[in-house]
This record gives structure tokens, C-alpha cells and sequence, in this order.
């Protein structure tokens, strides 16, 4: 195989190899590659990703691979052989960063901590996922999504008040997970490009979780209070929340300041209402005002809703499905959704990146077949003969 083509983008020039399972940690690696830098995923026959494998027959067709690893490289490394992880020490030799999620322990187990990884190339980012971090008395244990969003405080607050939590959407644990250890290895790039050193980064999904409820942990903390569910609202909004539309369409409708107040109140038919005068009156009569918004909006069709809504400077959206995203012009306009090739489905579109920038990667590949860029990484990156590669795949080394 041919040199890669270079994308553009901050991170071009930058290798990141991956040594990741499921999705917080491929997510990571998905990120990176959106900024351009070159992401080569390590895989092997014998140890597949479950999102290759789940519920399909064909591993390079599975709709949850596809969906996480866009734009990346493929190498097939036996890492349960000697000479495969040797082949891969001298992989992390070429690389920028390591990002890593395996069980804890598995990669000191493997000769692949950072201390070896460090010998190999002093000046690696190494990247260290783990539910509760590297270190601790609790880094022993290992979890998925759910368990990162319960542990973390998140699924506690997830809910209708007065009732039980119902928790937190899986995706978001992994996806917020990380999103955090990606800019983590954005932000010891530009270290390592004003001081030449790397550094081993400690991403712990739990801690992840638990900052983004850091106000209800101060709460507790400096008042003992104990936050409960509230639905949709918010301490600096009132209304906040979503409220049903005719043909059943759903509303998100907050007023985040005074001026939006009022002109939301001027459509009710409460300018002047002493209930609602205040946000302090508005929060101690949340509930009627909910009920009465709920009300208005429920006979008239959302789209019309949301445009009279933000014509009046009320922040409001439709709040939408998986479908509705999909066919939502202000994504398109936006270019969110990007087209890609691959040997396996052809053209395709796919989710892209969340950000706009003068120096955009292009994003034009699919995701990986599996050991698709065998001859490129043993090749042209480490430098073996037609031979060579051919005894490795003989040995059950490259696989």
C-alpha cells in the first residue's frame, strides 16, 4: 500500500496507535482523527472488538464499528506472541501518542506500561483509561458506560421529580469519557511542542462523570445537600423544560434571560402576571407555569412553534429523534454529516465532527477491513520485506 494521504487539519503529521475496546476509548481515537492526525487501530483475529463482532456476521460490516472508527488504520499484532510485541514496541517507536483501555493491569502484564513504552520512544503520550484511573485503591475494577454514569453521580440525578432516577443514556458516559481523554492528548501535544517532554496521562471515567455535576458535589459538600431529580430544570432558568406539540412533537423551550421572559410571556398571556414577575417568583410557581406553557403548546405544530419562539428571542428547538436529526437541514448545511468510502459498503455517510475550523481534516474514509493497512504499517512504517511480512503472517504473528 501506497503513503497514506495527508488530510490537513492541527493534528496532521501526529501517529496515534490505539489499543482500545468497545467504544470510550475508539471514541478517543475517532476524535484525534477528525483533527487529522493518523490513527492506527492494533487488532488481531483472535481478540476482536465486540462492536466488530455483536450480532453480525460480517466483522467489517457491524453498524457499531462503523460508527466508531471512521478515518483510522487497521493492523492485525498477535500481542499474545513475543515477536508481535516486539513489532508493536517498534510501532510505538514511530508513534506521537498511545491511547489505551484495556483491563486494568493488561498492559503491564504485556511488557506495555508506560515505563516501556517510555524506552521505546522517551517522548510518548500515553494515554491510560481506566473506570477509576491508574491508581487508587479502586483501580483494580473495570466497568462499562453504565457503570461510569452510576458511580460518577450522573444516573442519581437523571429523572422526574418526586421519582425514582431513571439514568443516564449509555452513550453519553462513553462518549464524554472520551471526549476528555482526547483533549487531554490535544492539550500534552502542545506541552510536548514547547518543551519536547511527554508525559503518561491518567483519564479516569468516573472522575470524568463526576465533573460534570460539580455543582451538586460542591452542594453537598459546602451545604449537605443532597440534590435530587428535577426533570428538565435548571437553578438560573425558569421555564426550562420540554412540553408537548401537536401530532406528538415535542418542545424544548427555555427563557435564559429577562427580556427572553418577557417576550415569551407576552405570547402566554402573562405580562403583568405577579406569579411569574421574578425568576424567584417564576422558580416558586414552576409547576403552574410549566402546566400553562404545556397547554399552549400542545394544540399548535412545532416547527411554526419554534420559529415564532426564536423570531422572539426565546431559545427553543424541536426536540428530535434519531430520524429528525438525520434529516435536519441546519446539520446538512453545516457539512456534520460527511461522506466516506470503504471496501466494504461503498459510499456512505457518516457522523462527523462536532467543530468548525480554518484547518479542517478532510474526513473521506470509512471504517477499517480488518488488517487493511497491514503492508502500509509493516512496510512503510517498519520497513519489513515482502518476505518478512509474509513470515509474519505464517508465524500467526500478524493475524
Amino acid at each position: 500500500m501506497s503513503a497514506i494521504k495527508k488530510r490537513g487539519g492541527p493534528l496532521e503529521g501526529v501517529r496515534v496507535v490505539e489499543l482500545t475496546k468497545v467504544w470510550a476509548g475508539p471514541y478517543t481515537g475517532k476524535l484525534l482523527s477528525y483533527l487529522g492526525a493518523e490513527v492506527i487501530r492494533v487488532e488481531s483475529l483472535g481478540s476482536m472488538d465486540v462492536t466488530r463482532t455483536y450480532g453480525v456476521e460480517d466483522i467489517n460490516n457491524a453498524p457499531g464499528w462503523k460508527a466508531v472508527n471512521p478515518q483510522k488504520l487497521s493492523v492485525q499484532i498477535n500481542m499474545k506472541s513475543e515477536e508481535g510485541l516486539s513489532r508493536l514496541k517498534d510501532l510505538l517507536a514511530t508513534a506521537d501518542v498511545l491511547v489505551e483501555n484495556l483491563r486494568p493491569g493488561a498492559m503491564e502484564r504485556l511488557g506495555l506500561g508506560y515505563e516501556a513504552v517510555k524506552a521505546a520512544k522517551p517522548d510518548i503520550i500515553y494515554v491510560s483509561m481506566g473506570m477509576y484511573g491508574a491508581e487508587g485503591p479502586l483501580a483494580y475494577q473495570t466497568g462499562y458506560a453504565p457503570c461510569f454514569a452510576a458511580l460518577g453521580g450522573l444516573s442519581a440525578l437523571v429523572g422526574y421529580e418526586g421519582e425514582a432516577p431513571t439514568g443516564m443514556n449509555v452513550r453519553y458516559a462513553d462518549s464524554t469519557f472520551g471526549t476528555a481523554a482526547a483533549y487531554a492528548a490535544v492539550v500534552a501535544l502542545f506541552h510536548r511542542g514547547r518543551t519536547g517532554v511527554g508525559q503518561f496521562i491518567d483519564v479516569s471515567a468516573v472522575e470524568t462523570m463526576s465533573s460534570m455535576i460539580g455543582d451538586a458535589l460542591i452542594n453537598y459538600s459546602l451545604n449537605g445537600v443532597v440534590e435530587q431529580c428535577n426533570g428538565n430544570r435548571r437553578a438560573e432558568m425558569a421555564p426550562h423544560g420540554v412540553y408537548p406539540c401537536a401530532g406528538g412533537d415535542w418542545v424544548a423551550i427555555a427563557a435564559h434571560s429577562e427580556p427572553a421572559w418577557q417576550a415569551l410571556a407576552g405570547l402566554l398571556g402573562l405580562a403583568g402576571d405577579g406569579r411569574f414577575a421574578t425568576l424567584a417568583d417564576r422558580k416558586a410557581n414552576e409547576a403552574e407555569l410549566d402546566k400553562l406553557l404545556g397547554e399552549w403548546s400542545c394544540s399548535q405544530e412545532v416547527t411554526g412553534l419554534v420559529e415564532q419562539l426564536q423570531a422572539a428571542g426565546v431559545a427553543a428547538a424541536k426536540s428530535e429523534n434519531s430520524l429528525d436529526l438525520i434529516a435536519d437541514g441546519n446539520l446538512w448545511a453545516r457539512e456534520f454529516y460527511p461522506n466516506v468510502t470503504d471496501a466494504q459498503a461503498g459510499s456512505r455517510m457518516t457522523v462527523g465532527p462536532s467543530w468548525k475550523m480554518t484547518r479542517m481534516a478532510e474526513i473521506t474514509d470509512g471504517a477499517p477491513a480488518l488488517g487493511e493497512h497491514n503492508a502500509y504499517v509493516y512496510g512503510e512504517i517498519l520497513g519489513l520485506s515482502q518476505d518478512e511480512q509474509d513470515e509474519l503472517v505464517n508465524k500467526g504473528v500478524c493475524r
